[in-house]
């Protein structure tokens, strides 16, 4: 019954609420020691992801990889990327940050970009590691989005998951994702929701001009929160009838029964994104597999232990989830 019944993580005593522990993180934290390698990975679509590598040996492949999948708009330049990167290198991990399709820095080439759903290209990204790069030894740890991806992917097509795919680690995933989209539209959230919905807007432009005549964009300011959004370009853009279904089949909630390897779901309490169904206790109770580990604190993808550039609990949870001998 792996339902972690306490958690070690214990905040720093000036991020004192779920809002500090989650902006602090976000906006002052720097990890410079990270250099990656970018390689651009082409798909058979004709659309493309650039992954960027950071090796534990410089020069020299390890037998161990670490996959890290990025949140919401996010790239892995985010600190959170970057600090995880750093800590499995220092496990003697190589790392590996994967961008969703036009978070790299460059739009990607169809109408069609990412969602929070979409498990075929992490899986693009699995195989290549394993078949082309030739890991026998593979993790995944993810952020938020990153997170209900690498869920839903373990648990949806469990038993079409590489053999060399041994363990997660995934923070503070929205496992319900309409009740999440609803959820950050309060107005506590509201600083949250202004700094997302200014970043897709930007996206769609950016679209709009890389592939012009193939977006309508009259609506698009209007547009105030994810379900509206939803509603007008996820749905639509990538085969889903409305924004309720694209949350239905994209959700990971409904498939961490189905997950075979030992994974880590570390969701705080204090999160201020997550509303109380995205902390399946009773799947985490029924499974061999699936654990649940729920810190008081925490906020949303924070866990400084101390000071914004110091210790994450996130990375030694992870790192401590991928070593032990037995997890949990």
């Amino acid at each position: 019954m792996p339902l972690v019944a306490t958690s070690a993580y214990r905040p720093s005593p000036i991020l004192f609420n779920g809002h500090l522990q989650t902006i602090v993180p976000s906006t002052l934290r720097r990890v410079p020691e990270v250099a990656y390698r970018r390689e651009r990975l082409e798909l058979p679509d004709g659309d493309f992801l650039d992954l960027d590598w950071s090796l534990a040996q410089p020069g020299r492949r390890a037998g161990r990889l670490g996959i890290i999948s990025h949140g919401l708009e996010g790239d892995s330049s985010r600190p959170y990327v970057r600090g995880m990167a750093r800590a499995l290198n220092q496990a003697g991990f190589d790392a590996l940050g994967w961008n969703y399709r036009g978070c790299s820095g460059e739009t990607n080439r169809l109408l069609r970009s990412y969602h929070l759903g979409d498990t075929g290209d992490l899986a693009a990204v699995v195989r290549y590691a394993a078949e082309a790069q030739g890991y026998p030894e593979i993790m995944l740890t993810g952020f938020s989005a990153g997170g209900n991806v690498t869920l839903k992917y373990l648990g949806e097509y469990a038993d079409q998951v590489p053999p060399q795919v041994r363990r997660a680690a995934v923070f503070s995933v929205p496992t319900d994702l309409r009740a999440s989209s609803l959820h950050i539209s309060r107005w506590q959230n509201r600083v949250y929701l202004r700094r997302f919905m200014a970043s897709l807007r930007n996206k769609m432009r950016e679209k709009a001009a890389y592939l012009p005549g193939q977006l309508d964009l009259a609506e698009l300011d209007a547009l105030r929160d994810f379900p509206q959004f939803d509603e007008r370009y996820t749905a639509p853009l990538h085969g889903f009838a409305s924004a309720d279904d694209y949350y239905a089949h994209s959700a990971s909630g409904q498939y961490l029964a189905g997950i075979r390897i030992p994974a880590l779901l570390v969701n705080a309490l204090n999160d201020p994104f997550l509303p109380a169904s995205c902390y399946p206790r009773a799947v985490a109770v029924a499974s061999d597999c699936f654990f649940l580990e729920t810190p008081l604190a925490g906020g949303h993808v924070g866990f400084a232990e101390g000071a914004p550039s110091g210790s994450y609990y996130s990375e030694r949870r992870a790192v401590d989830f991928f070593t032990r001998a037995v997890p949990g």
